[in-house]
């Protein structure tokens, strides 16, 4: 939005310049959220009275602590997001678009899903089938603009961490592997969104991984030296990815233990959807898997249980996903929180790694 404005003023010069505009919109979204925080806090309470439900077959604890906090907080990290992006971004860049699409409609998703809980007042909310199609609907869109966008042969191939700028062609195949990325990357942060703080923490940090990557491989320069597939256009990005970060820490603020509000499944899946969508452009979506591993381990925590039990009739965890199971086991909320966001450091590290590990 403020790009236009340097060509008539000289001092906006520093606008130019990708970081810059990245710093600025990871300031501008954390100032953002720690101003609309407590209003929005308070508009939450005023409309859901009793707060978000709680799974009778949940830990007991929660029935207890976490009874009567609000949800939805999603919109809070959203509006910060949005609007620090719109302000910062280059708004004729077609990946920012794809990006804020996946971002937008997962989160229009997960918030017709949060209602659904609180008129309700019941802990199931649109039904699983509904709110998968409704997802994938929104990937398939963004999937088609990013391969349009992004040149031929990195269009529909996927790239292979550890090689020089080896791609596997994928041809048509590579539209519904993008649409899993980001639909399984927007489950998965879902899934992992059970404690307080635990989902956020991850994400912010594995925006600020994908900060990084987006700039790098929009470089042409860092992107040759570090022998990855350069994607022209992909280093705006940050922009978003400063954005989320600067969100993130800010909500964090009001959803360190004990949480003051929960973001729901208004941002679980719409943050999930825009790491996977913004890996997609970056081509590190096999990255994803890495940085993000702490939601791959969530989300097969969950599959492993369900396959398992309709199986057998026995359970692999004592509940499922595995944060629950390690409550059950006697460990604190804030034990489990600290020390899977230190998992989620430690696999950023090994994701990284991979740009210089050829």
């Amino acid at each position: 939005m403020l790009l236009p404005l340097v060509d008539q003023f000289t001092p906006l010069n520093l606008i130019r310049y990708l970081t810059f505009r990245a710093g600025a919109a990871l300031v501008t979204a954390l100032f953002l959220a720690f101003i609309l925080g407590p209003p929005v806090i308070r508009w939450l309470k005023s409309k859901q009275g009793r707060g978000q439900p709680i799974r009778s077959d949940g830990p007991e604890s929660h029935l207890l602590t976490k009874k009567g906090t609000p949800t939805m907080g999603g919109v809070l990290i959203l509006i910060a997001m949005f609007f620090s992006t719109l302000l910062w971004a280059d708004l004729t860049n077609a990946y920012v678009w794809a990006v804020m699409l996946v971002t937008g409609g997962f989160g229009l998703v997960g918030f017709a899903d949060d209602y659904m809980k609180l008129t309700r007042r019941s802990s199931g909310g649109l039904p699983g089938r509904i709110k998968l199609a409704a997802t994938v609907l929104f990937a398939v869109a963004a999937a088609a603009i990013i391969v349009l966008y992004t040149r031929e042969p990195l269009a529909t191939s996927l790239a292979i961490p550890f090689f020089k700028s080896a791609l596997l062609p994928l041809g048509w195949l590579f539209v519904p592997f993008a649409v899993l990325v980001m639909v399984g990357s927007s489950h998965s942060v879902n899934l992992t969104d059970g404690l307080d703080g635990l989902a956020i923490g991850p994400v912010i940090i594995a925006a600020g991984c994908f900060a990084l990557i987006a700039y790098l491989a929009g470089n042409s320069v860092f992107a040759n030296y570090l022998q990855i597939n350069h994607v022209p256009g992909s280093g705006e990005l940050a922009i978003i990815c400063g954005a989320l970060v600067g969100a993130g820490l800010g909500f964090l603020w009001f959803n360190a233990p004990p949480a003051m509000v929960f973001m729901g499944d208004t941002g679980s899946l719409a943050l999930g959807g825009a790491l996977g969508a913004i890996a997609v452009v970056a081509k590190h979506e096999l990255v994803l898997a890495i940085i993000g591993g702490l939601f791959v381990v969530e989300a097969l925590s969950v599959i492993i249980q369900v396959g398992y039990f309709k199986r057998t009739g026995k359970r692999v965890f004592l509940m499922a996903p595995i944060h629950h199971h390690y409550e059950k086991k006697g460990w604190s909320e804030p034990q489990i929180v600290i020390r899977f966001w230190i998992i989620s450091l430690i696999l950023a590290m090994v994701g990284l790694a991979t740009l210089k590990l050829r």
